[in-house]
């Protein structure tokens, strides 16, 4: 797992994800994005360091609008659901899997703590020791290849105990 929320149940969204929920002001927010210099701002804010080029963190706004001008994304941030039905779901997708299960986390995540969604997460899963990286929201920017290593790690214990 890499910084995601388990426990939908009590999920609040994060400020800066809370205006895509609402008709009109979801609307207005994305198009905000779009001016110069607001994404990256809140990019650098929440999601990674300054060790990610500007340039590469602009792609990400292409993603968000797709071809349809951001529709479909506004469709997935209004569409959490926040039920207990969705919650035992997601808890059986991470504890007691006939696969492994780890969690990276970015301990500088403002958007999903560590201290809130990162214990949920630990709890859910029954793990007790997750990978902390020094990051943001969105870790794979900043550390891949730490990220990568972990599931290599992962996946040669897994082999390991196969033989």
């Amino acid at each position: 797992m890499l910084n995601t929320t388990v426990a939908v149940e009590s999920f609040q969204r994060p400020w800066m994800m809370e205006p895509f929920a609402h008709t009109g002001v979801g609307e207005a927010w994305l198009a905000s994005l779009q001016l110069p210099g607001v994404f990256l701002s809140l990019m650098r804010y929440t999601g990674v360091s300054r060790k990610v080029p500007a340039a590469e963190i602009a792609a990400y706004v292409p993603l968000l609008l797709g071809d349809d001008g951001g529709r479909a994304f506004l469709k997935i941030m209004r569409g959490f659901e926040p039920t207990a039905d969705k919650q035992r779901r997601y808890v059986s997708a991470v504890r007691n899997t006939p696969y492994p299960v780890q969690i990276v986390w970015g301990a500088r995540d403002h958007a999903l703590t560590l201290r809130h969604d990162g214990i949920h997460a630990q709890l859910a899963s029954g793990i007790d020791d997750p990978i902390l990286l020094p990051a943001k929201h969105f870790l794979q920017e900043d550390y891949p290849e730490q990220i990568a290593d972990a599931v290599c790690r992962l996946a040669s214990a897994v082999d390991g105990q196969r033989r």
